[in-house]
């Protein structure tokens, strides 16, 4: 009898180790309040895709040009994702098999520039991303990198000197959008400093693209040559980039995708996107993008009322950088601290921090994940007095006292409530 190589058995069977490990991220999950500024929940629909039969299928190439036969599916389940995006972002051309945030900015400036020529991205430090130029990145190691960032009295970015330090250093491409920058962008002025200077604008909306999607945080589309983003964070879809452009840089942009960044496309994570570009071209998603800013903004508000600084004095986005000096705390404990209370957050630096990058005198908080669970500003001043609690407290009782409100919380806001992440449908 010849021994079956497939076989139907679900993971909890197959390989109770690893179903243990997928369970007890659930149960972190539902029980604790994910306040990382860059994480979501998908929806169970987004999941279901990412775990179907499309990951069994190599796609080199793009719809109806594929090195591959067997692609007929997996074409339309691309080009749906591509038509879906587009839509949102009223844009002439999307790749979306880019596997991460990285690889999309990375293929964009090799699209555009060539190696050696000179970038100017925001400052790690002051709000900026790895990918923007910094050392440790090849995107620091490829090109000339050089930074701008912002005035450290405000928190804010200062476009008259952006303009200067773009000037001086001459970039072939200019980079903007952050990870830890709580305000809105002026990208027609980074637009009128890359036409001053000669060089093409990127923007990395991969913060806010879902605010964008919301019609609630101002598009970039309109003035940057090229625009990346991952799928998840506010966009609330799987993990994963895409690259949205112009006409006359689709030929670049998809060349330096394949064969240039990487090979094969993930068909089972683009299925994913394509669902997450459907719920965003919803009316609720559009509810809900509002609600993820105005309870960022309540809670960045509760926050300060507490004696809390916050980075620029408050945020129009979704996520706001919390200065700890005051506080006596480092972002290395407070992670820690909070941590045990059921609360998840970052340490991040803020700006000229006086800690390193592994201690930092900051963290980063976002409200995208508890929006999507269905929490409001309600809620927020609730979560601003058990952050308060714990960070004042500190102690084992006053820790594990949060805990059981935090976890009384969040029980009222059920996650993935059914359906069993390792075995399916409960």
């Amino acid at each position: 009898m010849t021994q079956r190589l497939v076989h139907d058995a679900p993971l909890s069977q197959a390989d109770p180790a690893v179903a243990a490990l997928v369970e007890a991220e659930l149960r972190r999950q539902r029980d604790g309040l994910e306040l990382i500024a860059s994480e979501n929940f998908t929806s169970r629909a987004v999941l279901e895709a990412m775990g179907s039969c499309l990951t069994n299928k190599y796609a080199e190439g793009y719809p109806g040009k594929r090195y591959y036969g067997g692609c007929e599916v997996v074409d339309q389940v691309e080009q749906l994702a591509i038509d879906r995006v587009k839509q949102i972002y009223d844009v002439a051309h999307a790749n979306v098999q880019p596997h991460s945030g990285v690889q999309a900015n990375f293929c964009a400036y090799m699209a555009l520039i060539r190696p050696g020529d000179t970038l100017l991205g925001m400052s790690l430090p002051h709000g900026g991303h790895l990918s923007h130029g910094t050392s440790v990145s090849h995107t620091g190691q490829v090109w000339k990198a050089h930074a701008y960032g912002v005035r450290p009295e405000t928190g804010l970015m200062d476009y008259d000197q952006i303009r200067e330090i773009a000037k001086q250093t001459r970039p072939q491409l200019i980079v903007t959008g952050g990870s830890a920058y709580a305000r809105i962008i002026d990208f027609a002025a980074f637009r009128s400093i890359a036409d001053e200077v000669g060089a093409f604008l990127v923007v990395d909306m991969a913060h806010f693209a879902g605010l964008v999607a919301g019609g609630v945080h101002p598009s970039p589309i309109p003035h940057a040559h090229v625009t990346t983003s991952t799928t998840h964070k506010t966009l609330r879809g799987p993990r994963g980039g895409l690259i949205l452009c112009h006409a006359e840089h689709a030929k670049a942009v998809d060349k330096s995708v394949f064969p240039g960044g990487q090979g094969g496309p993930l068909e089972h994570v683009i299925a994913g996107k394509a669902v997450a570009f459907g719920e965003a071209l919803t009316a609720d998603f559009k509810r809900y993008a509002a609600a993820v800013v105005a309870n960022a903004q309540a809670l960045a508000a509760a926050l300060m009322e507490r004696g809390y600084a916050i980075v620029s004095g408050g945020t129009d986005t979704h996520l706001m950088l919390v200065d700890l000096r005051a506080k006596q705390l480092t972002g290395k404990e407070a992670e820690k601290v909070l941590g045990a209370a059921g609360i998840t957050v970052n340490k991040n630096t803020i700006p000229d921090d006086p800690q390193s990058p592994f201690v930092t005198s900051g963290i980063r908080v976002g409200t995208p994940a508890l929006t999507t669970r269905g929490m409001g500003t309600g809620e927020m001043l609730r979560i601003a007095e058990l952050i308060d609690t714990a960070l004042t407290g500190r102690d084992a009782d006053t820790l594990a006292r949060v805990k059981q409100d935090v976890e009384a919380l969040a029980a009222g806001f059920p996650l993935y409530s059914s359906y069993a992440m390792a075995g399916g449908a409960r």
